[in-house]
């Protein structure tokens, strides 16, 4: 007993030493490079891991981290910094120009990010060009904190949007967009991704002093694409994309429903399983232990009096769905000078959605232009865009149907037409899924939409500007 309480006392000291080799304590204090005072909140994180803490009123932090490690020191508006881990570190955070001079759109004017207080974040061309959506609202799923973003799977890219929450005040919960300085709360995927400079979300109640009640479920400010001083410049990109369900629903197959079906007409002990209207003949029995065993499920050949409609084992989901095509081109020509810029373009997207049948496609046009007169003191211009879209979507709830709908009905009968179960066969589902999407594509919208706005901008003297605008829209079904 004393040499196992010896060995034992052994063991652990042997597992602290392990410990102590296998972690340190990286301690120290972290300060603006700029004026040497302590940065306060600063994250110090071990870097590829989700083990960190924050810095104290003094800029002082301690983290336990392993062995050899490194921590990243990061704060919002400075460069973060990789750092080997030690004791007493002393940590100087440099200003990041780039983020604090980027430029903000608040509703009325412009601002540094550096001396921006409300809660705005920015989004630039950039990070839409790397998703192949039609609505750029989709684009920002994930990029703005706290800003929630849902789609129905349609090819046209319609989304549900919800910056903070559910509101009250008004009878949407959608926010208040805002292209271009003019106000709308038509759907984004009209919009063309391809035109858009920047996109700043505002999402805290100062938003309301600018756009009042109409804000109280945030407000997303969008700024076209202008001409730049120089050159004439001339865009033109072609993209393909191919889309699918990342996770594909695998359904029973017909012996796989039948047996399910029979476990359940056994487990319930009511009915006999064989008095099912569906045509499955059951084989079975009580083994000794007083179980039930099936040995065997029979079908008819034939669902149908007439032998036009054979049993079959169909896979519902792989008929009635394909890998969606999206084709984007897009050609845009612009130009600018003291005295003004032009920008025009062109585009058109295509996407035959993943539902057979299925697609949505968008012809779009843009003009944008200013020009400055009397010594830059009045500024005209206009900001407008025309649309044509047309969509096919899916029927309502198409998919959870397919998914429940029986693999016996075969998609076409012995003549060649899409089968439809007989009235007789007792399928709770009568329609072939096939047929409600041949039925459903002469379902097509097409419409025109012209938005845009003509303005006048007075500047008399620096600081001051007045601002008339005149909005345009207009829907042509």
């Amino acid at each position: 007993m004393k040499q196992k309480s010896v060995f034992l006392a052994f063991l652990l000291m042997v597992c602290c030493t392990m410990a102590s080799y296998a972690q340190v304590t990286a301690t120290g204090v972290v300060v603006d490079a700029a004026t040497g005072e302590p940065v306060i909140g600063a994250s110090v994180l071990e870097e590829g891991t989700s083990n960190g803490t924050i810095t104290d009123f003094d800029g002082n932090f301690s983290l336990p981290v392993g062995n050899g490690a490194k921590v990243v020191i990061s704060y919002v508006g400075y460069q973060s910094q990789h750092l080997a881990a030690s004791a007493n570190m002393k940590v100087s955070l440099a200003e990041d120009s780039e983020v604090l001079e980027e430029v903000v759109v608040t509703g009325y004017t412009t601002q540094r990010k550096a001396d921006l207080t409300g809660a705005v974040s920015a989004i630039s061309a950039k990070d839409l060009e790397k998703q192949q959506e039609n609505n750029p609202m989709k684009a920002l799923q994930g990029k703005v904190p706290g800003m929630n973003i849902s789609a129905d799977g349609n090819p046209s890219g319609t989304a549900t949007v919800r910056i903070r929450g559910t509101g009250s005040l008004n009878s949407s919960n959608d926010p208040l967009y805002v292209i271009d300085g003019v106000p709308t709360t038509s759907g984004m995927h009209e919009l063309n991704p391809n035109d858009i400079e920047s996109i700043q979300v505002l999402k805290d109640a100062a938003s309301a002093s600018i756009y009042g009640s109409r804000a109280a479920n945030g407000v997303i400010i969008i700024t076209t694409k202008k001409g730049s001083e120089g050159k004439l410049s001339v865009s033109l990109d072609a993209s393909v994309a191919v889309q699918n369900y990342v996770n594909r629903m695998h359904v029973l197959n017909s012996e796989q429903f039948g047996r399910a079906m029979w476990q359940a007409y056994v487990n319930d002990g009511t009915a006999d399983p064989n008095t099912n209207v569906l045509g499955y003949r059951y084989d079975w029995g009580y083994n000794e232990q007083g179980q039930p065993v099936l040995n065997n499920i029979m079908l008819n050949k034939y669902l149908d009096a007439a032998g036009t409609v054979p049993v079959s084992n169909t896979d519902w989901f792989a008929e009635t769905t394909r890998p969606g095509v999206i084709q984007n081109y897009n050609i845009s020509v612009s130009n600018g000078g003291k005295k003004g810029s032009a920008f025009f373009s062109l585009g058109y997207y295509k996407n035959d959605g993943i539902i057979k049948t299925t697609n949505f496609d968008r012809f779009s046009a843009r003009v944008n232009s200013d020009y400055k007169m009397l010594n830059d003191i009045v500024t005209i211009g206009e900001n407008f865009t025309l649309n044509r879209t047309s969509e096919v979507g899916a029927p309502g709830g198409y998919i959870e149907s397919v998914l429940q709908y029986n693999p016996l009905l075969p998609v076409y009968t012995t003549n060649g037409d899409l089968a439809q179960a007989p009235s007789s066969s007792g399928f709770p589902q009568r329609e072939n899924p096939l047929s409600i999407l041949e039925r459903n594509k002469d379902n097509r919208y097409t419409y025109w939409r012209l938005f845009g706005n003509v303005f006048i901008n007075i500047n008399p003297i620096k600081g001051l500007n007045i601002r008339t605008t005149a909005r345009a829209l207009k829907n042509f079904f």
